[in-house]
């Protein structure tokens, strides 16, 4: 059975090799492999620095106990206090390498496509999907991400049956993979008259945005049709054909797009989103899950199916698969969401880790 140290042996030699291959002149003109070789220099990079770290801080180790074991007086207190802080500092770094040892997710350090929609209980939904799209436009400027509206389809009285958005920052993907399901909310809708609580949902997607080096798209694939954008109600927003609809016709995806004037411009925003979701897609067939594209994230939409709940009456917010419940609901709207991010992400890292050992 190879030790640790060997495996980290070859990892470094295999950074010295991807160093190389980043240097050779034809790497630049091959996109997909540039890409691939400087993902993997990154992920190995991070490894090879937290190895590096760990050697010397057991090294220093070593030195503060023998210093410790020769030396009296005064003298020996001060290496008792180096033994100690070096003690102290050995099992966190064993923690950052072994997390960094775990296999990578395919889609991290990608962009995301966030997509929101009301779900059960009407209007409310909307107006909740509403509330879910501004929280996320909160969290993504207190992250310093950058977001880009690839389509706000707005409700009747405000809210939003659909929203789209393009998320790009390094650890997006990483974060926001954890949003994706069933959100409820429980409050006093603002048509309820006898201020009766309702329960209503909204879904989250989280989709990894696809380069076009990792989805090719026959153009003799596709269905374009064009239309003429409408607004709440279906009223008409322009009197142009702007409006495209896009359909794969092997898979059946769909996707549409009326947010730009220009048809152009929502043919290219449609074939954003259509990429991402065909790149899912084949993910899911690799994991054995082809059928509906979003089926693990949100399941039939139903509240019952929820991943998280919000409380306006009593403020509160839980989390239901780690069980987490702070009752900051105020300041979760305000984008304050690392709280719940991080939990999930820590959950997630164990039971990574719990498998890893029991292999």
């Amino acid at each position: 059975m190879r030790s640790l140290d060997d495996t980290l042996a070859t990892l470094e030699d295999e950074l010295r090799s991807v160093e190389t291959a980043l240097a050779q002149p034809d790497v630049a003109s091959d996109l997909t492999r540039l890409r691939d070789l400087s993902r993997r220099f990154k992920e190995l990079s991070e490894i090879n620095v937290a190895w590096n770290e760990l050697k010397s801080a057991k090294d220093d180790l070593a030195t503060a106990r023998e210093m410790f074991n020769e030396t009296s007086g005064d003298d020996r207190e001060l290496w008792r206090e180096e033994v100690n802080a070096a003690e102290a500092r050995v099992p966190g770094l064993e923690e950052v390498l072994e997390t960094l040892l775990l296999p990578r997710d395919p889609n991290e350090g990608r962009n995301v496509i966030l997509e929101i929609r009301g779900a059960e209980g009407g209007e409310e939904a909307n107006l909740f999907a509403g509330d879910l799209a501004e929280m996320y436009r909160r969290y993504a400027a207190l992250r310093g991400w950058k977001l880009e509206v690839v389509e706000e389809r707005e409700s009747d009285h405000g809210g939003l049956d659909e929203a789209t958005y393009l998320i790009k920052g390094d650890d997006a993907w990483t974060r926001l993979a954890h949003e994706a399901g069933v959100h409820r909310v429980q409050r006093v809708p603002v048509t309820e008259a006898k201020g009766r609580v309702h329960t209503s949902s909204a879904t989250v997607s989280v989709l990894p945005e696809a380069e076009e080096v990792d989805v090719a798209i026959d153009p003799s694939e596709l269905k374009i049709d064009v239309y003429r954008s409408s607004g709440p109600g279906g009223q008409s927003v322009n009197t142009t054909d702007s409006a495209v609809r896009i359909t794969h016709l092997p898979t059946g995806i769909v996707v549409s797009m009326q947010d730009e004037k220009s048809q152009i411009q929502n043919r290219a925003k449609a074939l954003i989103v259509l990429r991402s979701r065909l790149l899912k897609a084949a993910q899911d067939a690799q994991a054995n899950e082809l059928g509906d594209l979003k089926r693990s994230q949100l399941g039939g939409g139903g509240r019952s199916e929820k991943i998280r709940t919000y409380n306006f009456k009593e403020n509160r917010v839980t989390d239901h698969r780690i069980n987490l419940t702070n009752y900051t609901l105020d300041a979760v709207l305000a984008g304050d969401l690392d709280p719940y991010i991080d939990a999930l992400m820590a959950d997630q890292r164990a039971r990574q880790l719990a498998e890893s050992d029991g292999r």
